[in-house]
Parts: structure tokens; sequence; C-alpha cells
């Protein structure tokens, strides 16, 4: 179980680290406000299911954004008209691949092992090196990449 200090403490220590993973990923500062909001939002609803035993503070807390980011994905829905004469059919049909891609993507990331999945989560969407990352799981560098390239090689495997 996590103190109020704990909290505030991992809060301002998080807080600008998840809202520019959410920035990357919605490529919208509103948007990744509003879920940064509701991913800490959720942190303090969790904390006392916090375990330390199970899996770092970094980790849970980038599995509650991730997860947050899922759920805004799985659950909006466009209602935006496209404008034909400014976006072209080939960017429609390009961005409907995107997107296809994205779901592709996220479901594959699902099925990865938890360790994996972190791991590639934190370093291509985290924006951090696998020296970091390596610490912040606890697990030497060398285990690191080896984590990795099993990681890519599944998600090659799940998507191909």
């Amino acid at each position: 179980m996590l103190s109020e200090f704990e909290i505030n403490r991992i809060y301002m220590e998080y807080q600008p680290k998840i809202l520019k993973y959410l920035m990357y990923k919605t490529n919208s500062r509103d948007l990744a406000e509003d879920l940064c909001s509701d991913v800490f939002m959720k942190l303090l609803k969790k904390a006392d299911s916090f375990d330390e035993t199970k899996s770092s503070v970094s980790t849970w807390i980038y599995t509650i954004a991730r997860n947050t980011l899922y759920d805004y994905f799985r659950t909006r829905h466009v209602t935006e008209e496209l404008d034909e004469e400014i976006r072209e059919e080939s960017d429609v049909e390009e961005s409907l691949c995107n997107e296809e891609t994205m779901q592709e993507l996220a479901g594959a990331l699902k099925k990865l092992d938890e360790r994996e999945r972190d791991l590639i989560l934190l370093q291509y969407y985290g924006g951090n090196t696998l020296k970091d990352i390596a610490e912040r799981m606890g697990i030497s560098y060398s285990y690191a990449k080896i984590l990795h390239k099993k990681a890519l090689d599944h998600l090659k495997q799940l998507m191909g």
C-alpha cells in the first residue's frame, strides 16, 4: 500500500513522462492531458492494491496508462465528417490502414509476455533507452537486450 507521500512523489516524477507518452500516442495535448488525469485517478483508486513484489512502480503506472489508452481507442467514435476538398481518397485509405495497423499492433502487444510488453512500451512509447529500462525493471542490460530481441521477434510473428 502506498502512503500519501509516496503517491505525491510518484505523481511528481511520472506525470510529465506519462503525459509525454500519451501525447505521442494521441497527437493531441488536450486529449493527452485528459487521459493523463484518468491515469492518475485510477492510480489513486488502486493505490492500496499496488504490490511492489509483483512489479515496479514504473511498470505499474505505464500499465495503467497503456490500458487507459487502449480503453480510449477501443471506445472512441469518430464523429467528424471528412471534407473531400481537403482530404483526398488516398489520404483516407492511408489513415484507415494506419488505424488498422495500430489496432493490430495493440492486439499483438496484449499477447506478449508482460515483461516483453513493458519493455517495448517503455522503449518505443516512453522514449527510454534499454539501459534505463533495465534499471527500472531490475534486470541486467544484457538481459534487457535479449528480452528486447525476443519481444520484437514475437511481435513480428504475431503481426506477420
